[in-house]
C-alpha cells in the first residue's frame, strides 16, 4: 500500500478480486485480460487507486504465452528492435492477437549491416534461436546486391569460388546463395572482383523468405513454417 496517494499494484488488486493467487494475477495481466477503467493494462506494476475500475475480461485464460519468432523486412539503415512497434505489423498479423510480451525477452538471430536491409529475425523460441545462432553455418540465406562498376574477366566464378552460388539478376544487380552466412563479406568479396556493393538486400533465411512484408512491417512464423 502507497500511503501518500493510496494506491495499490494492479497484480495485488486483481488477486484479491478474482481470487487468485499473485503470479496468477500477473499471468492475467501480462496475457492482456486486465482493464482498468475500460482500457487493457498490462503491467503488473502498475498502480490502481480505489475509484478505479478493475476487470477480468471473459475470455481470460491461464495458458502460457507461447514464445514467439518475429520476422521484420528492416529498412537500410534502420535499428531492427526500433522497427518492432504494435503498428508496424502486417495486416496478417494483426489478426493475431497481440501482447506486448512478445516484444520482451527476443534473441536477435544472424545480425545485419545496420546499411543493410531485408529479412531479420527476432525470437523468443529457444528451438529457432538454437538453429540460427548455434547452428547458423548450416543455413542458406539469399542476398540481392546492387552493385557499380565493371567486373574483371573472371569476376563470376570467383565470387562462386569464394562465397556459394552467384549469379546477375540484371547488369547492375547479383544473387548471392551463401552457406555459411557471411553477408557482412559481400562488399570485400565485390571489390576483390572490382565492383562496389551499394545496397545489400537479405532476402530469404533458410526456406523462409520475406514475401509479402513492406519496409519497416513485420510478422509472426507461423507454427508450419521452418527454417
Amino acid at each position: 500500500m502507497n500511503n501518500e496517494d493510496n494506491t495499490i499494484r494492479l497484480a495485488k488488486r486483481v488477486a484479491d478480486m478474482v481470487p487468485c493467487s499473485r503470479r496468477e494475477a500477473e499471468n492475467y495481466i501480462e496475457g492482456a485480460y486486465v482493464t482498468v477503467d475500460g482500457e487493457i493494462v498490462e503491467e503488473p506494476g502498475a498502480r490502481v487507486a480505489p475509484g478505479q475500475q478493475v476487470a477480468l475480461l471473459p475470455d481470460a485464460t491461464l495458458l502460457d504465452i507461447a514464445p514467439v519468432t518475429i520476422l521484420l523486412n528492416k529498412p537500410a539503415g534502420a535499428d531492427a528492435l526500433a522497427c518492432l512497434l504494435p503498428e508496424a505489423r502486417s495486416k496478417d498479423a494483426q489478426r493475431i492477437r497481440f501482447v506486448k510480451r512478445h516484444l520482451r525477452n527476443l534473441t536477435a538471430c544472424l545480425a545485419l549491416d545496420k546499411q543493410a536491409s531485408g529479412l531479420f529475425v527476432f525470437t523468443q523460441d529457444f528451438r529457432v534461436a538454437r538453429k540460427l545462432v548455434d547452428e547458423g553455418a548450416t543455413v542458406e540465406q539469399e542476398l540481392i546486391v546492387d552493385v557499380e562498376g565493371e567486373i574483371a574477366d573472371n569476376g563470376l566464378t570467383l565470387l562462386n569460388q569464394g562465397a556459394g552460388k552467384v549469379s546477375w539478376q540484371n547488369e547492375h544487380r547479383l544473387r548471392f546463395a551463401v552457406k555459411p552466412p557471411k553477408p557482412a563479406l559481400v562488399a570485400k568479396l565485390c571489390a576483390d572482383v572490382g565492383l562496389k556493393a551499394t545496397a545489400v538486400k537479405r532476402q530469404r533465411i533458410g526456406r523462409i523468405s520475406m514475401s509479402g512484408l513492406q519496409p519497416g512491417e513485420w510478422r509472426y512464423l507461423q507454427g508450419y513454417e521452418r527454417f
